[in-house]
C-alpha cells in the first residue's frame, strides 16, 4: 500500500502533469456529461398561507435625514434643539462619543462659528474648540477685540460644529453623517440669528456651501441659510502651517470690516 503524499510531493507531480499539458483530471469511474436527466423536476408550488396565519409586513425603511428635519423644525429654542439632537438615534458616531459637543459662546453674538467635529478634548469636555485649536482660535479673536466670554454680545461670539459626535480617531465624517446631521446645523443658525458666519476648515464648507478646497475658498464672502458667510483656515491646520497664519490674519481683517459696515 502506497503511503500518502506530503504537501510539496504532491504539489510537484502536479506542476509536472501541467507542464505535459494537462487540462483535465480523469475519475476512476466514466462520466457522461452529454446525458440529460430523464425527467425535469417539477417546481414546487408555493403553499397557501391559511386563513389564519399572520400577515408580514414589509419594515419601512427610515430616512435619517428626513427623521433629523422633523425633529429640527419642532424645536423652538436651543434647549429643545440640543435634547432633540440628543435624542437622535440614527447616527453611528453617537454610540461611540462620551458627549453631545453643543455650542459655547454667547448666543447673541454677532458671529457665529461652525467647525468640523469635536476632537479628544471636545469629546471629553462637552464644549467645541477648548484643546490646542481652541487656545489659538481665542487668541485670533482676541486679536480683533472679540471672543465668547467677552462682556458686550457685539463683540462676542457664538461657535458650534458641524457634527456633535467625534469621530473615531478623528476621522474626516461621512458624507452621510453631514447629510443627517445638516437639518440640526441649519435649525441652529435659524435660531441664533447671527449676522455673520465663520466656516471653519473643509468640512464646514462641504456642509454649508457644498465645497471643499479651503485654499481657495478662504477669504471669500458668500451667502448661505441667508447669512454672509466667510470661509477661514481651520485652527488645527494653522498649527501645522504656521506660514498660513498671514491669510489668516488678513481675514479676520475681513471679518472686522464686514462687521462694521
Amino acid at each position: 500500500m502506497e503511503s500518502a503524499l506530503d504537501y510539496h510531493s504532491a504539489l510537484a507531480l502536479l506542476e509536472w502533469q501541467v507542464e505535459l499539458g494537462v487540462t483535465e483530471a480523469i475519475l476512476d469511474a466514466p462520466v457522461d456529461r452529454y446525458e440529460t436527466p430523464k425527467q425535469a423536476p417539477k417546481p414546487k408550488a408555493a403553499p397557501l398561507p391559511a386563513d389564519d396565519a399572520p400577515v408580514v409586513v414589509a419594515k419601512r425603511e427610515v430616512d435619517p435625514v428626513q427623521v433629523a428635519k422633523e425633529a429640527a423644525k419642532g424645536a423652538g429654542d436651543l434647549d429643545a434643539l440640543r435634547a432633540a439632537m440628543a435624542a437622535f438615534e440614527h447616527c453611528e458616531l453617537k454610540r461611540g462619543a462620551r458627549n453631545l459637543v453643543f455650542a459655547d459662546g454667547n448666543p447673541a453674538g454677532r458671529v457665529m462659528i461652525i467647525g468640523e467635529a469635536p476632537g479628544r478634548d471636545e469629546d471629553r469636555e462637552g464644549k467645541p474648540f477648548v484643546g490646542r485649536a481652541g487656545v489659538l482660535l481665542d487668541k485670533m479673536l482676541a486679536a480683533i477685540d472679540m471672543g465668547r466670554d467677552v462682556p458686550l454680545s457685539k463683540d462676542a461670539v457664538y461657535i458650534t460644529n458641524v457634527l456633535p459626535w467625534r469621530p473615531p480617531q478623528n476621522r474626516d465624517p461621512k458624507p452621510e453623517e453631514i447629510a443627517m446631521l445638516r437639518p440640526f446645523l441649519e435649525r441652529h443658525v435659524e435660531i441664533v440669528a447671527p449676522d455673520v458666519i465663520v466656516l471653519m476648515g473643509n468640512i464646514s464648507c462641504d456642509a454649508v456651501l457644498g465645497r471643499r478646497g479651503i485654499t481657495r475658498l478662504r477669504g471669500n464672502w458668500q451667502e448661505a441659510f441667508g447669512k454672509p458667510v466667510i470661509p477661514m483656515f481651520h485652527p488645527a491646520y494653522l498649527l501645522r502651517q504656521p506660514n498660513a497664519k498671514r491669510e489668516a490674519w488678513a481675514d479676520l481683517l475681513s471679518l472686522k470690516a464686514k462687521l462694521g459696515e
